[in-house]
């Protein structure tokens, strides 16, 4: 296998962010002064190592003054994260960055093969998060047409989807899911042009995948983003599907060990930290996304000039501790893609005896065939170590959503 020269760092740029940031950003001064490291101390990609981390935690406690390293005239758009994991972090944009984001999505719509005669339908939210209006400004960017359907009200989507021939989907993946399934119910398939599907916010595995592209006769596409990094567009698979490429241009990408926070070698999972080289309102420095995936050190077959990282699997704070053995939900996700008879949706359930023992239980969507729950018990056990007990539900028992699936039930929090 060829291998490609190691990820570069535009060092030029990663000091003017660093000089704007200490310049504007309260929040990053303090930081920089307590490292005692300045821009001009910057002079080759290893010294990336010697800024100080940002967290969400510090995004979270500042004010909208402290985190901004442009004047308050200069903002022209505030967007928030979805609280998900906790308050809501603020994020402003200057018009350049604006225009970076919309040219970002734009080029993750072109990895994806979609271009001005497609027909995006946007079944994601509009408002402080970004989703719905990056993902707007990308599909006109391209000059298709947007169709800002919005999130939920699955009668008016299955509508616009007939109506209109959309050919592109932008959902998450569990609200992809949904759709697909009432397609199938009402037997829609004949009657819609769909060809592309462009799903993020969430993780989601290949059983997903598989499912809805059968469903609704698309090729699927993982988009890579977050509030704090613009929003979607940060990065795409291409036709490729080995990785999704990042637009190192923009940013850069470290993978690190979450526990020594040390780089780790291409292949090994991490956390993905990131240092934005052109926001202008908002510079990141070493950003802490908690998002788990591994760098790819060989050029893509696609051959895009943009390196990859793997599609997430997980987050580092969502790790699941269970008698000792840390796994994850993706690992989970790759049993099910492997084995005929399994649906994409699970439940994984924690609780604690009063004894103190542990155990955990995952629902699975299956067919109800004799030894199917006695075969996915040791499928588990074999891909996370740990013995966990089995329960198949019938297809759609467990709960759809239009926005982020949840997928792990702890009761021992309680």
């Amino acid at each position: 296998m060829t291998t490609s020269a190691p990820v570069t760092l535009d060092v030029a740029a990663l000091r003017a962010s660093v000089e704007r940031g200490y310049a504007g950003s309260p929040l990053l001064r303090a930081k920089l002064d307590a490292a005692r490291i300045r821009a001009a101390d910057l002079h080759a990609a290893e010294d990336l190592e010697r800024l100080p981390f940002t967290t969400k935690e510090d995004l979270r406690a500042a004010t909208l003054a402290e985190l901004s390293a442009v004047p308050e005239r200069e903002i022209v758009r505030v967007h928030a994260s979805s609280g998900t994991t906790g308050r809501r972090t603020l994020c402003p944009y200057t018009a350049e960055d604006v225009q970076a984001w919309t040219e970002m999505m734009a080029r993750s719509f072109r990895y994806a093969g979609v271009g001005a005669e497609d027909r995006v339908q946007i079944a994601v939210g509009y408002g402080l998060w970004t989703a719905g209006l990056g993902f707007q400004a990308g599909a006109e960017r391209v000059g298709a047409m947007a169709v800002p359907a919005g999130p939920g009200n699955t009668e008016l989507q299955l509508e616009l989807m007939c109506s209109l021939g959309s050919t592109v989907l932008g959902a998450t993946s569990s609200f992809a899911l949904l759709l697909a399934e009432l397609v199938r119910e009402r037997g829609l398939a004949e009657e819609l042009a769909l060809r592309v599907g462009i799903f993020g916010s969430e993780r989601w595995g290949e059983a997903v995948r598989r499912t809805v592209e059968s469903l609704l006769g698309v090729e699927t596409f993982d988009c890579y983003g977050l509030t704090e990094l613009w929003g979607p567009g940060a990065g795409i698979e291409c036709s490729a599907h080995q990785g999704i490429h990042v637009w190192s241009d923009h940013y850069h990408v470290e993978i690190v060990d979450p526990d020594t926070l040390r780089p780790v070698p291409p292949g090994t999972v991490g956390e993905a930290v990131v240092t934005t080289l052109t926001k202008q309102a908002m510079p990141l420095l070493r950003y802490r996304t908690r998002d788990l995936t591994f760098r790819y050190d060989e050029p893509c077959a696609c051959g895009s000039p943009y390196p990859r990282i793997g599609r997430l699997l997980g987050r580092s704070d969502d790790q699941i501790k269970l008698r000792g053995v840390i796994f994850l939900p993706a690992q989970v996700d790759r049993v099910l893609a492997a084995l005929d008879g399994c649906g994409p949706e699970y439940q994984i359930h924690l609780d604690r005896d009063p004894r103190g023992r542990d155990s955990a239980l995952v629902k699975v969507e299956a067919e109800q065939r004799p030894g199917l729950a006695e075969q996915l018990a040791e499928e588990f056990r074999a891909a996370i170590g740990v013995r966990v007990d089995v329960e198949l539900v019938g297809y759609g028992e467990l709960p759809r959503t239009e926005r982020k699936a949840r997928r792990v039930f702890d009761q021992r929090e309680h």
